[in-house]
């Protein structure tokens, strides 16, 4: 599991449990894994963009 994945993992489970607190945890998820993989890709080195 690379640094990346972390990220992202990271910010699914976040998301999870803002949206539990909000009642609704799927609109929580979906918005962790979108700001997940924004995040994933921008700590990418430029090459490998």
């Amino acid at each position: 599991m690379n640094k990346g994945d972390v990220v992202i993992y990271a910010c699914v489970i976040i998301g999870a449990g803002v949206g539990l607190y909000l009642d609704n945890a799927i609109p929580g998820v979906l918005i962790g894994l979108s700001l997940g993989y924004l995040i994933k890709e921008g700590i990418k080195p430029k090459g490998d963009r």
